[in-house]
């Protein structure tokens, strides 16, 4: 009897948790275990920020998938170009591939909303080989400033513009107010010359937590120099910086030497392009994670879309959300190859944490709210126990967070 083909594409939180759990749980010889990755590591994209402003080398934030696979499940290093749901099939860089089940955990892209010159002008915070062009360029911008003769100095070199008052934004502005007057001191620059601006949409920021920790947050950082535009949409990008709406006919020019955009993001077009319904590359899928019309097909990440009918909106896309849906799938998938009914998806929601650079953050973590050094103190346990769920503690000692004070 032949054994069934699982093929699990992406090896992100969700695909490389899937894989390790299949691989605990399932015999040697009950299915053929696949997993795609266009790279041959896995990076914690909720540490991309820290590698962006260069407060974290990137190779810590990544490390090598096979390191964590055993002999259960074959690595295929390709990119995935289409998927066809119908006839089971994938098509990649390296070929045609078939399944029995498959699982699609194919991450996220940035999304610029159409707003103009975005994707040229603007930086993104969306794999470690973007964080690496972010932080060399802000680097070159001061580098450039510091060799300009005194009386030809442009300061708008080194102002940076932040799209996004959001996880990603908020996170890599707290890096940032830690890394500038490092950057100062390195390049000879007075720290009253760097302006670090962020522009949000949106009426307020961190819009997921109360108005106690924000105001807890802006504060920080405001004292941090960051200035905050809120209610303040960017309405494009040039070379030279971006335009915001300020009201109704008002719009105001901002010189930068950098922009970066950390205002939304999407899930793979890949998954939007294919056979498989989707709405802005999310997949409305059933309560155990199947894709309804295709019970094969699994979706975990950021390509899922899946309501929290107690609260009324869908579940986040965070690690921690995908992370527990790949455990659910891999023994979802036990269950077919066994013959077994499958069962829903209940996600045990711990809290959420939110850094404001390496020594401070805030959060909510079962239910009380906390601020300062315990919250960051908290946010790097949950860095952690994300590596070991993957790699145990190995992994953990390898690239873990241990700096807590």
């Amino acid at each position: 009897m032949n054994r069934p083909k699982i093929l699990i594409l992406g090896a992100g939180y969700g695909g490389l948790t899937t894989a390790v759990n299949l691989q605990k749980k399932i015999g040697s010889n009950v299915a053929d275990i696949t997993i795609v990755n266009k790279n041959s590591y896995h990076y914690e994209s909720t540490w991309l920020h820290e590698a962006s402003a260069g407060t974290l080398s990137p190779e810590k934030v990544r490390y090598d998938i096979q390191s964590v696979l055993n002999n259960k499940v074959n690595f295929v290093q390709a990119a995935v170009e289409s998927i066809d749901a119908t006839n089971k099939k994938v098509i990649t860089d390296a070929g045609e591939m078939s399944y029995d089940y498959l699982v699609v955990g194919l991450g996220f892209e940035g999304e610029t909303f159409g707003i103009e010159g975005l994707d040229k002008f603007a930086f993104g915070i969306s794999d470690v080989n973007e964080a690496r062009k972010l932080r060399d360029h802000i680097n070159s911008q001061f580098a450039e400033w510091a060799s300009q003769a005194p009386s030809e100095k442009d300061d708008t070199l080194l102002t940076i513009v932040v799209g996004g008052a959001g996880f990603t934004g908020i996170e890599f502005l707290g890096e940032l107010a830690n890394r500038i007057p490092e950057l100062c001191k390195e390049y000879d620059a007075p720290q009253e010359k760097v302006r670090v601006i962020c522009v949000e949409a949106a009426p307020t920021v961190l819009p997921m937590f109360s108005r106690e920790l924000v105001e807890y947050a802006v504060g920080y950082l405001t004292k941090k120099g960051i200035e905050f535009s809120i209610g303040t949409p960017v309405v494009q990008a040039t070379p030279e910086g971006v335009k915001i709406k300020k009201g109704e006919e008002e719009f105001e020019f901002i010189k930068a030497g950098t922009v970066v955009w950390a205002a939304g993001v999407r899930g793979s077009r890949i998954v939007e392009e294919s056979d498989i319904p989707s709405k802005r590359a999310r997949v409305a899928v059933d309560k155990d994670l199947r894709v309804p019309g295709f019970p094969e097909v699994f979706i975990v990440g950021d390509c899922a879309f899946l309501m929290n009918e107690e609260a009324g909106r869908p579940y986040p896309t965070t690690a921690q959300i995908a992370m527990q849906q790949a455990i659910t799938v891999a023994e979802n998938l036990i269950a077919l190859i066994e013959g077994k009914d499958t069962k829903e998806f209940v996600p045990a929601l711990k809290g959420t944490v939110c850094s404001l650079g390496d020594s401070d953050a805030i959060g909510e973590v079962f239910g009380k709210e906390i601020t300062g050094k315990p919250a960051s103190f908290m946010k790097k346990v949950i860095d952690n126990r994300a590596l070991y769920m993957v790699g145990g503690a190995g992994l953990v000692l390898k690239k873990g967070k241990f700096n807590v004070l």
